[in-house]
């Protein structure tokens, strides 16, 4: 009978994977939690403008009092940024920090152009006498847009802030996932402009 003591094998470690739900991870769950909360308090705030509106026969036609050409403008920079955001998720899931980061930052100025059309817009606005206080129109309309402008501030700091990580070789595992949650937060911006837009500026 052997004395040679059996060798003990102890098991191989489990790799580090992010938690999932399904098919999705939790961090990409809880954006769409998130996603459709916040998507609620945009409709309520919507549909309390048309409400209002619908029951002022006074109510002054937007296409006169707002500067339909220079929010169109605004309003293809942040489509355009929709796009570099898809770019800069198909680079960071091939694993392209470098190129991930360019497109990440060109989401970003985008953002920041709009910030600053909306800055522009306000100050020309206000100097024509349209104020918050001046009625329920300017009301809506500014409490309206500067909810999305917030979003949209802190959908830039996101992106800098992911740009950033990206940068020092992190969020690109697990299919690039955290990159992906900050573009559902970017493109959820993005539309949320488009039916403010619609429907704040455009429909007589």
């Amino acid at each position: 009978m052997s004395s040679r003591p059996e060798a003990s094998y102890a098991p191989a470690p489990t790799p580090l994977t992010t938690p999932t739900f399904g098919q999705a991870t939790t961090g990409k769950v809880g954006m769409w939690i998130f996603l459709v909360t916040d998507a609620m308090t945009f409709g309520g705030l919507l549909l309390a403008y048309g409400i209002l509106r619908a029951g002022n026969k006074q109510w002054p036609t937007p296409t006169t009092v707002l500067g339909i050409p220079f929010t169109a403008v605004m309003t293809f920079v942040l489509i355009v940024s929709s796009l570099t955001m898809v770019l800069a998720l198909d680079s960071a899931k091939h694993g392209n920090a470098k190129q991930a980061v360019r497109w990440l930052l060109a989401t970003a100025s985008g953002g920041i152009l709009f910030l600053c059309g909306q800055v522009y817009e306000y100050r020309h606005l206000i100097r024509e006498g349209f104020t918050l206080p001046s009625g329920n129109f300017p009301a809506t309309f500014y409490v309206i847009t500067s909810f999305h402008g917030a979003h949209v501030f802190t959908g830039v700091c996101y992106l800098l802030i992911t740009a950033f990580g990206v940068s020092r070789g992190k969020h690109l595992e697990n299919g690039a996932n955290f990159v992906e949650i900050t573009g559902l937060f970017w493109h959820f911006v993005d539309l949320i402009w488009i039916l403010v837009f619609t429907l704040v500026y455009l429909i007589p």
